[in-house]
């Protein structure tokens, strides 16, 4: 399998502090290039768990003792680890979103690039699908999916479009809909706008906002006192989440005040937002949009 070379390598593992000796858990797994990074800063004690829901993945397996790879979506994190009678780690790291191979393989559906069935699905054995979102959801389902995970402010004439036509006949393949949705596609930003409806589509087939927040929420009880989480994002809405969960424990509101005015929270961030440089960018196009944030566990 052709992996891409992961996003911020030596960055991210810096960002774990790592301990010859510790637990470690690479939730993204994909070709491995995290994976066997922090393997080799690891001791013979040390561990790593890896997880990745695509099966794909699995081809990049690492023979190494300490390493465990878990077919899983990372949102079952927790459980899975338990299985391994693993209740806390010294680290997580996590880097979000699609992977490079899931891009360049034309029948997984997720680059504008090719013409393909809709699909999306991260995990091949979920029912959900592109295909059930643009032809089973109502318009206004439709109309929130994509004002709410594609920022796309025509997102009600978009979802009005996509039901009228779907009416006289299924939209089955990506090339079809760019047809449907042709009046929205102005030349001149017609990737960009391409680009915003399938990220839409594909956070809402694999639940990508829950699956993240679940995540995050699960790494309060598992990353002991200061231990380290390393995240990349690579859209807004991601970065959101996870920017808020450092600074307050909740990804909506403030945290409670004393009546000191101070208030706890689990994690504190480690020195500040860590992109890609241009050279990294000009070998690997897909760090372009890359954010890295670390934090440590109080």
């Amino acid at each position: 399998m052709e992996y891409h070379n992961p996003v911020l390598l030596k960055e991210t593992v810096d960002g774990l502090n790592i301990k010859p000796d510790g637990v470690y858990v690479d939730v993204t797994f994909g070709g491995g290039g995290h994976s066997k990074e922090i393997l080799k800063r690891l001791g013979s004690e040390g561990k790593l768990f890896a997880f990745d829901q695509d099966k794909d993945a699995l081809l990049n397996t690492i023979d190494d003792e300490r390493f465990t790879l878990i077919n899983e979506n990372f949102r079952y994190v927790k459980r899975f680890l338990r299985f391994y009678g693993i209740k806390q780690v010294d680290g997580i790291l996590a880097d979000f979103g699609v992977s490079s191979h899931q891009f360049d393989v034309p029948d997984r559906g997720f680059s504008t690039r090719f013409d393909a069935d809709l699909d999306m699905r991260m995990n091949q054995d979920d029912q959900l699908s592109a295909y059930h979102v643009i032809n089973d959801y109502e318009e206004e389902q439709i109309r929130q999916v994509l004002f709410q995970y594609g920022e796309l402010r025509q997102a009600p004439a978009m979802a009005r479009v996509i039901v009228e036509s779907r009416h006289s006949d299924e939209i089955k393949t990506s090339q079809q809909l760019k047809s449907v949705l042709k009046r929205f596609l102005n030349h001149r930003k017609e990737n960009k706008v391409l680009a915003q409806i399938y990220q839409a589509i594909r956070i809402e087939v694999n639940q990508e906002i829950e699956a993240l927040k679940a995540f995050l929420e699960q790494t309060t009880e598992m990353v002991v006192q200061g231990g380290r989480l390393s995240l990349i994002s690579y859209h807004s809405l991601e970065d959101r989440l996870v920017k808020r969960f450092i600074r307050n424990g909740m990804f909506e509101g403030e945290p409670e005040r004393d009546v000191f005015g101070n208030f706890e929270v689990p994690f504190k961030k480690v020195g500040g937002l860590i992109v890609p440089s241009a050279e990294e960018i000009a070998q690997n196009n897909r760090a372009r949009s890359a954010k890295l944030r670390v934090a440590e566990k109080l």
